[in-house]
């Protein structure tokens, strides 16, 4: 907004001197570097959260000690951002109330004019930019920009942090629909800044106003020519009496101290009203809720009967009746598990899916000597049983 314009000063170099006018003053500057520090964290922090797979993104959450940590930066930056917020709008109505300062930063249709007039100057149609006042038409553009966008990532924001409160009035398709209108307006105020901010404050023309608070005349007549024209005549600004100064601040201040302390409790309930629903997820821990004393192997064989002893090596002098005892509760003509049934000799012979168990003459390659020779399969041969089988294959596998 408009400020009082402070008188001329001048400043001597070699034998030239300076005209310097105050632009904005030191509340002011200070009011925009907090501003775009909240910004700038809020543009990096945010952007890094909507394009979470880029490998930059991924290193700024491993240097900010993960994503729980960039979002509370997010939401101080947030938080800083409103309370200045609440700063400008005190600051402006003092300058607009109290001090009389014109509305110079509202649009009005000159500007329309002196867009169209600056786009054929870029063109080469018109030979001199317009004669802007003090605010020019793409700093009001970029001011209401600012103010437009504050508010849609307020609304959304709020939206997004209390996403609970928000379904109790809205209907829950808000919630996704916040999510992406807050990230595009993020991608395009930071597109905004890089493109147009910067090409006019520092690539067209390094503006230090915002550094030092001041213009030089020349500055000032290629800049903002009108608004020197109403300095150098004396009517920049109207005259106000210390008396009208002083009675308007015993209005003002009771008027806005209401009005900031109901914007604090708003920025107390945006903050804390709820428990946002965004959150990480902690590790799942592997806990054991059951532990058997004695572990049960897996798949449990039933009890085995004491089988006879082995009188002959053959299949009826015993061998099929350790078959029977410990390989038959899985292996039988009903379960043929694995396709194989130990329960007589020609079926033991024949095998089971994946071809023969016994190959008489080579109990080495035998499937049976192989697998029970690991200990652990159900129905266990002992070692004394295991030697048996090996000699009685060894010896042809006979039957009787």
């Amino acid at each position: 907004m408009s400020e009082i314009v402070e008188p001329m000063e001048q400043e001597a170099s070699g034998s030239v001197s300076k005209n310097w006018y105050l632009r904005f003053n030191v509340s002011q500057r200070v009011e925009h570097w907090v501003f775009i520090t909240s910004f700038i964290i809020l543009g990096i922090t945010g952007l890094t959260q909507k394009y979470s797979e880029s490998p930059i993104s991924e290193g700024i959450v491993s240097g900010v000690g993960g994503i729980e940590n960039l979002r509370l930066i997010h939401h101080s930056a947030a938080v800083v951002m409103m309370l200045i917020t609440i700063y400008h709008v005190g600051a402006v109505g003092y300058r607009i109330y109290v001090r009389r300062a014109r509305l110079t930063i509202l649009p009005v249709v000159q500007d329309v004019t002196n867009a169209w007039h600056a786009l054929l100057f870029y063109i080469g149609r018109r030979k001199d930019p317009p004669q802007q006042g003090r605010y020019s038409f793409e700093e009001k553009v970029e001011y209401w920009a600012v103010v437009w966008g504050t508010v849609v990532m307020a609304v959304t924001g709020f939206m997004l942090w209390n996403p609970i409160a928000t379904t109790q009035i809205l209907p829950g398709q808000f919630i996704p629909a916040a999510k992406v209108v807050h990230g595009l307006e993020a991608v395009l105020a930071v597109l905004s800044i890089l493109i147009w901010h910067m090409y006019h404050v520092i690539i067209r023309h390094f503006n230090k106003t915002m550094y030092i608070g001041k213009m030089t005349e020349e500055e000032m007549l290629h800049e903002h020519p009108l608004e020197l024209a109403d300095i150098k005549a004396g009517i920049a600004q109207p005259q106000v009496t210390p008396e009208g100064v002083s009675k308007r601040r015993r209005i003002y201040f009771p008027v806005y101290t209401i009005i900031a302390a109901i914007m604090l409790v708003g920025v107390y309930f945006f903050v804390a009203y709820e428990e946002t629903a965004i959150a990480t997820i902690p590790p799942i821990e592997e806990v054991e809720v059951f532990v058997p004393l004695t572990p049960t192997p897996i798949p449990t064989a039933p009890p085995s009967p004491t089988p006879p002893p082995v009188t002959a090596l053959t299949w009826d002098g015993g061998i099929g009746a350790l078959m029977e005892s410990k390989c038959v509760a899985c292996h039988n003509p009903n379960s043929k598990l694995g396709g194989l049934d130990l329960s007589d000799y020609q079926a033991a012979i024949l095998g089971g899916n994946s071809g023969p168990v016994i190959v008489p003459g080579d109990a080495e390659n035998s499937t049976i000597v192989i697998i029970q020779s690991t200990g652990d399969h159900p129905g266990r041969f002992t070692s004394e049983q295991l030697d048996q089988v090996r000699e009685w294959i060894s010896s042809g596998a006979p039957e009787n």
